[in-house]
């Protein structure tokens, strides 16, 4: 028998953070969007009980967390938030966190960069 996964999603989530790999972006900062995605167990008794899902405020509290202190790569930042999800939420069967940079500073014609990590239990 097959098993229902819940999805709770943010999307198109924008900061504006001190990331990145040269000096003058974590002193400028830089424009990002956040996708994260995670995937539970569906066995809701009660769908109007927030005990049943995960509640995506908490999930917007752990990307400003990691969105906001300096640091050089996104890779980092995707790495982190994973981790604080899984800890968060040990029955997480899914969690998919992408990261994209607005306008990389090396020269290209290029709109965004994109960093992306997938969990799966």
């Amino acid at each position: 028998m097959g098993s229902i996964i819940q999805y709770i999603a943010l999307e198109n989530v924008r900061f504006f953070a001190p990331i990145g790999f040269y000096e003058e972006e974590q002193v400028l900062g830089n424009e990002f969007f956040v996708d994260l995605k995670v995937g539970v167990p569906f066995q809701n008794p009660n769908s109007e009980d927030l005990k049943n899902t995960i509640n995506y405020e908490e999930l917007y509290q752990v990307l400003v967390e990691v969105m906001s202190p300096k640091r050089r790569l996104l890779e980092s930042a995707a790495e982190e938030i994973l981790n604080a999800v899984l800890k968060k939420y040990p029955y997480v069967r899914e969690v998919n966190v992408q990261i994209r940079k607005m306008n990389p500073p090396f020269g290209g014609d290029l709109a965004t960069s994109v960093v992306s990590l997938e969990y799966r239990k």
